[in-house]
Formats: C-alpha cells, sequence, structure tokens
C-alpha cells in the first residue's frame, strides 16, 4: 500500500482509501453517451440545444467527478471516518468511534479482484445504521486489513474504550 498520508482538513487523521480507477469508469461512460450521442442529436435540433446539452453535460460530468475525488476514507485516534462532499449543504463525514467498531470488510469478487477495486464495510458492533459502506476503494481489501489491525493493537492498548 502506498505510504500514509496526512490529510490536510484534520489534524492527526491518516488517509486510508479513495475512490479507485473503476468509480470514474462509469462517469467516462456517462460522458461517452453525454458528448458522443446525446451532443450530436442536440446540434441536429439546433445550435443553442446543443449548447444547452453541451454546458449540462459538463457540469454535471464535472460535478460527478469532484464528487468521487471528495471521498475520503481515512482514521485517527477516536475512530475511523468517511468524508465526503462538496456543496456546502452537502459536505460532511461520519464514521464509527474504535469502541464501538465492530469488524471491517471487503467484498471479493472477480471483478474486485481485477480492478483491485472493492466495497469496503466498517461495522458498527451495535446498530447497522451507524456503519460505513462505501464501494469502489481503492485497494479496500488491504485497507479492511490495515482498520483490522489498528482496531486490535487499540484494544490490546487499551485506547478503544
Amino acid at each position: 500500500m502506498e505510504e500514509e498520508t496526512e490529510l490536510n482538513n484534520a489534524t492527526g487523521a491518516t488517509l486510508l482509501g479513495v475512490k479507485s480507477w473503476f468509480a470514474y469508469a462509469r462517469v467516462g461512460l456517462l460522458a461517452l453517451v453525454l458528448f458522443g450521442v446525446a451532443l450530436p442529436l442536440a446540434f441536429q435540433i439546433g445550435t443553442i440545444s446543443a449548447l444547452l446539452v453541451f454546458v449540462g453535460s459538463a457540469l454535471f460530468i464535472g460535478y460527478r467527478v469532484l464528487l468521487l475525488r471528495s471521498v475520503q476514507l481515512y482514521y485517527d485516534d477516536t475512530g475511523v471516518w468517511l468524508y465526503s462532499g462538496i456543496l456546502p449543504w452537502a459536505k460532511g463525514r461520519h464514521g464509527v468511534l474504535w469502541r464501538d467498531v465492530d469488524s471491517a470488510t471487503f467484498i471479493p469478487g472477480f471483478w474486485s479482484w481485477s480492478t483491485r477495486s472493492y466495497s469496503v464495510r466498517i461495522g458498527h458492533r451495535f446498530t447497522k445504521g451507524s456503519e460505513i459502506s462505501e464501494t469502489n476503494i481503492a485497494n479496500g481489501d488491504d485497507v479492511a486489513g490495515r482498520i483490522n489491525g489498528l482496531h486490535q493493537d487499540m484494544l490490546r492498548s487499551g485506547r478503544a474504550v
């Protein structure tokens, strides 16, 4: 796994994972459809409709890419957190405290293995509503193992109480 990177927006937080390249593939396919199919069709209707399709598509694709780039799975002394969002009313983080972590798991499969893009779940030992579940995390198998190792270290040292 790559060397740990300090996050700029959280003191003492260490980045565990981000969205993999495979998460961007769906946005790439959507861009191909919008710019390769919808835009030429809009040109047949008129220049103004083509301009509207182009601007709308560019804004939508740009938003989707920025939203994927905003996803950060990280940990600090208190727990494991998932941060995402680019619009002020949609930015936020949620997580699981070390004392409440059940276990971290990843979902194996051929496509996950071949793309190194796994769905990761960090379970909450008391409630399903408070767990972290995120798809297409780069090297998610390593991320889940790392979280479980850190959790065990926290339990042994008595810091996860």
